[in-house]
């Protein structure tokens, strides 16, 4: 089992940052994607961004030039450095892990809790 742990969510006001963390845990393996998805109030799970083990980054055009994922191979924790946010960037943000077993070649996808990030004046 792998267990993923947000930290880093809370109330910021309009323009401001906050850096999101998810540190992975358990049985991990090396040939994995992680991202972090979100979901706002009546809205459905959205992309948000993600990374690949190698370091490649895909981004939700509507967070491109503000959000930046990274991740520490070494720490197996994935980070999100979110500046100049929005009202409409509030939402329980999500980290994701999608790993591929290597003696049976399957891939299983495991989320974290979730933290709020509101966006507020």
């Amino acid at each position: 089992q792998v267990q993923l742990v947000e930290s880093g969510g809370g109330l910021v006001q309009p323009g401001g940052s906050l850096r999101l963390s998810c540190a992975a845990s358990g049985s991990l393996f090396s040939i994995n994607d992680m991202g972090w998805y979100r979901q706002a109030p009546g809205k459905q799970r959205e992309l948000v961004a993600s990374v690949t083990r190698s370091g490649s980054t895909n981004y939700a055009d509507s967070v491109k030039g503000r959000f930046t994922i990274s991740r520490d191979n070494a720490k197996n924790t994935m980070y999100l450095q979110m500046n100049s946010l929005k009202p409409e960037d509030t939402a329980v943000y999500y980290c994701n892990r999608r790993q591929m077993n290597p003696v049976i070649g399957s891939w299983t996808e495991y989320w974290g809790q979730g933290t709020q990030v509101t966006v507020s004046s």
